[in-house]
């Protein structure tokens, strides 16, 4: 209830839905249709291929890629607690946070390191079909772990400094378990 300027009240209704993360859904859902495309085109070459991969293509290492994408989910999961123990428990919503930020760092970074393992061994954007889409899309998808994680970093800052707004904090959960919930299926499609 709000007073106004003439004496009368009025009635002020809250949001469903915080705009902070009404935007950012709309804003997943838009990136989502653009990584729909991306696996679409792959999905189309690979079956009009006679052989996928071509045989001269470097062999995706997708083992140690079973492993780093345990480590995204485990950020993902870190998070999730991280903002539930937020609103009790700020020392352990902090620590918890940090997990999920260096987690979430440990993956981005590993995927650069096989990306320089595999342009030593050949495979670029313009080697073959494989080589474009596997940097295209993985691509993509470290663009915007980059960018979930520097939302993070601010994130982890406010909760340190006890100024973290729950809209922040909802939007940002958005966001990250979008870019965490998408790499299983890219990973399927590209390195399966």
């Amino acid at each position: 209830m709000v007073m106004t300027s003439d004496g009368s009240v009025a009635f002020r209704r809250e949001p469903l839905i915080p705009s902070a993360v009404l935007g950012t859904l709309m804003f997943v859902f838009s990136e989502m249709m653009m990584f729909s495309g991306l696996i679409s085109a792959v999905t189309i070459a690979r079956a009009s291929a006679p052989v996928w991969p071509p045989v001269a293509d470097v062999p995706l290492p997708v083992a140690v890629t079973a492993f780093n994408t345990a480590v995204l989910l485990s950020s993902g999961l870190l998070l999730f607690f991280g903002a539930r123990a937020y609103r009790t428990d700020r020392p352990t919503a902090s620590r918890l946070l940090l997990m999920s930020m260096l987690t979430g760092a440990f993956f981005v970074c590993f995927q650069g390191y096989e990306w320089i393992q595999l342009l030593r061994q050949g495979l670029t954007l313009r080697s073959s079909l494989n080589g474009g889409f596997f940097y295209l899309i993985v691509g993509a998808h470290a663009l915007h772990a980059v960018a979930g994680l520097s939302v993070l970093s601010v994130v982890y800052v406010h909760v340190r400094q006890a100024r973290l707004r729950a809209d922040f904090l909802a939007a940002t959960q958005v966001f990250w378990y979008f870019v965490v919930a998408l790499w299983p299926f890219l990973y399927v499609r590209v390195y399966l």
